[in-house]
């Protein structure tokens, strides 16, 4: 080998690297999804512990349905927070009880699931362009963008409770984001947080007693979903913002794709890794964590990007060693000190955090528009995204985040989306003489 030759390293999918390795590869895909998801969990006021083995039992689901041949980690969904929160803290206050509201929540989680499914089969069947026609890049930007501004006054509210806290997590958060690379970089979620229970520490704003009355082992609170009037609700809430990760899933199937094939080669292999055409597998696949978190308690999910850029940066895309981690989150879940740690964040810390994560939400909407080079002069596009900002938000803006029409309350988000769906498929059916950009 030539001397300015640099030996090529990394793990194929099919690939199983020695045990010892393989738990220190696992720990550090759990590491990587923890702050994420568990900041999901925070937020929705789902268990912390529920949260995180239902992780690890969808991302087990994931594999197996897929035939173990995508290498992809399922962790806890932003995209969800807004309609999951809305529903959850709507049935708690008309009952009293802040289970039923999760359970209702629960209902729609799996009802999602069965859209992703249902998408996942229809481009088996089709092929991807039949997806693309109903959901263009004209529904599933804007919809993203109100998914993330919808969330802006719940991260203010949590903020306000301590401004110094707040801005303390915020200004960390963003510097780690920006200035840290690697794997540090991919942890900045957790820095960010981290030096904001700090400040607060030093600020003896910390409430040690979550952590101090937690057992050693503990079963989480797992909880069956609801299938009565309130899930019947949450179902029409929740299950539209499904649309929202079919791009977003996409996308990190494709990167995947690329980079595993990129190491292949420079491994010097000659089998070809066709993940790019396992679209439709990865749909179906998302759609059953989504399920199986759904039936135990868990959010609703989506393979995660911080994991994907992970296994890009260490060239490690063993399919076991993410069935590995996924049994090691399962097994987290139910050790209480953990949850108890974590439910001693202050609301002003996640707060300040999520003031960036809802508006990086929001503008993955505008990067998705701009990425699929979307025409707004023309007036079929502009009419879609211009409905679905105002609806979605002015909706969000109302009462509990719900549009009153007559003796009906309508989700905002949900309301959005399918009336950007059902606009888009009118111009598919009848399309307009001159459609074209208004452009000079």
């Amino acid at each position: 080998m030539p001397k300015d030759e640099v030996k090529v390293t990394g793990y194929l999918p099919d690939d199983t690297p020695p045990f010892g390795k393989m738990l220190i590869f696992a720990l550090q895909q759990v590491i990587v999804m923890f702050p994420a998801t568990v900041l999901v969990a925070i937020i929705t006021g789902f268990d912390v512990g529920v949260t995180i083995a239902a992780s690890g039992l969808a991302t087990l689901g994931f594999l197996l349905i897929t035939g173990r041949r995508i290498p992809l980690y399922y962790g806890s969904s932003f995209s969800y927070i807004a309609a999951v929160s809305g529903v959850s803290a709507m049935v708690a206050n008309a009952t009293g009880d802040k289970v039923a509201g999760i359970r209702a929540a629960q209902t729609g989680i799996i009802a999602s699931g069965l859209v992703s499914i249902a998408a996942g089969l229809l481009i088996k069947k089709g092929g991807p362009n039949i997806v693309r026609r109903i959901l263009p890049p004209s529904v599933t930007g804007p919809v993203a963008i109100i998914i993330g501004l919808s969330l802006a006054s719940a991260a203010m509210g949590d903020a306000s409770l301590n401004w110094t806290i707040a801005g303390a997590t915020l200004v960390f958060t963003i510097l780690f984001s920006v200035y840290l690379k690697g794997t540090f970089g991919q942890l900045s979620v957790l820095f960010g947080v981290v030096a904001g229970y700090v400040v607060a520490l030093l600020m003896g704003q910390v409430d040690m007693t979550p952590l101090t009355s937690a057992k050693l082992f503990s079963v989480p609170n797992f909880t069956l979903p609801a299938f009565d009037s309130w899930g019947l609700m949450a179902v029409g809430a929740i299950t539209p913002v499904a649309i929202a990760t079919i791009p977003e899933s996409t996308a990190h199937l494709l990167q995947i794709d690329l980079y595993v094939n990129n190491l292949a080669k420079r491994l010097g292999k000659k089998k070809e890794y066709k993940i790019a055409d396992l679209l439709g597998e990865n749909l179906v696949g998302d759609g059953v964590g989504d399920m199986i978190a759904g039936f135990i308690g868990g959010p609703a999910g989506t393979n995660y990007g911080e994991n994907n850029s992970l296994m890009a940066i260490t060239r490690n895309f063993s399919v076991p060693v993410l069935m590995t981690a996924a049994i090691i989150a399962i097994v987290m879940g139910f050790f209480g000190h953990i949850a108890g740690l974590v439910n001693t964040i202050p609301r002003a810390v996640i707060g300040g955090v999520s003031i960036y994560l809802f508006g990086v939400i929001g503008a993955q909407g505008v990067a998705l528009m701009i990425s699929e080079k979307l025409d707004l002069f023309s007036s079929k596009n502009l009419a879609i995204v211009a409905t679905i900002l105002i609806i979605g938000l002015g909706g969000a803006a109302m009462p509990n985040g719900m549009i009153a029409l007559g003796s009906l309350n309508l989700p905002a988000i949900a309301t959005a989306a399918v009336f950007g769906i059902v606009l888009n498929l009118v111009f598919e059916f009848f399309p307009a003489e001159n459609q074209a950009s208004h452009e000079e």
